[in-house]
């Protein structure tokens, strides 16, 4: 599993002077790279140790709220 961040936006948005945490911060894009990244791994690694054969199925939309704002995660949905 290859896992990809973009911190290229993040540098911009701290060029650009703005504001590292709050609602509108720098961090909300990497927080989200990050949540959905370490999500996908505990699904890929809890879908090879399974011995029934779970499926994954497709991706599902949650909402994540933390002091740097909300974040729509992108997350695996799997057919148990």
């Amino acid at each position: 599993m290859k896992i990809e961040i973009d911190v290229e936006q993040f540098s911009c948005d701290m060029k650009a002077g703005k504001s590292i945490g709050g609602k509108d911060g720098a961090l909300g894009s990497l927080i989200k790279q990050l949540t959905e990244a370490a999500l996908a791994a505990e699904i890929d690694s809890h879908l090879t140790q399974d011995l029934n054969r779970n499926r994954k199925n497709g991706y599902a939309t949650k909402t994540m709220k933390s002091e740097h704002g909300e974040f729509e995660l992108d997350v695996l949905r799997v057919e148990w």
